[in-house]
């Protein structure tokens, strides 16, 4: 059993949403994906994916996308990106999977889960303080989001897992590269990785990586991995 990672899929089955104003490495990137993660990934594995899965926004909408998704080999872990506009309450989340029998399907939302010997938690995220144009109202999202990673981090003392990994959408740092509370609040809790998208294009060379805080940070926007889902090994 293997665990994967990889964000930003932006599928658009059932909608017309073009990507290719991020550049032409989106180019066929639906069939690129599916072919790459196919011949990566086994149906015993694991694949987290850290927002943006689609461009729908409803759950009729979605359905499409998740009929994709569901076609493809291993278990797959949802969390809530900022265009994921089809997201919903828990509750809906969890009776549109079962109803639709996505058994290899979940939403991550303010818990955590364990695989093998990986416990993970994960919230959206949101701008930083520091940012361009952060506001009263960002601030309000961003407090939000913090108080999400606490939750899912707490949850996941129940494993007593090995390794304790984060996947968030946003960056948890400012366009300044500057780091933010959430990565305090990881440190507290003893994450080892941290695994996040939203970044395309030319903002993908601002990205901070590696080793940080004792925390190790990687972008893994599809675009960004050639779409490729990335290996997250022991």
């Amino acid at each position: 059993m293997k665990l994967f990672v990889i964000a930003d899929l932006h599928l658009s089955v059932g909608v017309d949403k073009p990507m290719d104003i991020f550049g032409p490495e989106w180019s066929d990137y639906m069939m690129r994906l599916r072919e790459n993660w196919t011949a990566t990934v086994q149906p015993e594995d694991t694949v987290l994916l850290p927002g943006d899965f689609s461009w729908a926004i409803d759950l009729k909408e979605v359905k499409a996308d998740f009929d994709w998704l569901h076609a493809l080999p291993g278990s797959k872990i949802l969390t809530k990106g900022n265009h994921d506009y089809w997201w919903t309450t828990h509750r809906k989340l969890d009776a549109f999977l079962l109803e639709n029998d996505y058994h290899d399907i979940r939403i991550l939302h303010n818990e955590a889960v364990q695989v093998g010997t990986f416990a993970i938690s994960g919230t959206r995220g949101w701008k930083i303080p520091g940012d361009e144009g952060f506001s009263a109202e960002d601030e309000k999202i961003y407090n939000r989001e913090y108080e999400r990673l606490e939750r899912s981090l707490k949850d996941a003392e129940r494993f007593q897992a090995k390794e304790l990994i984060v996947v968030l959408h946003y960056p948890p740092f400012n366009g300044k590269r500057e780091e933010s509370t959430l990565i305090s609040l990881m440190q507290a809790y003893g994450v080892s990785r941290c695994f996040y998208g939203h970044l395309h294009g030319k903002s993908r060379y601002m990205a901070v990586q590696g080793l940080v805080e004792g925390i190790d940070f990687k972008l893994v926007a599809s675009d960004q991995l050639q779409f490729v889902p990335w290996h997250i090994v022991e």
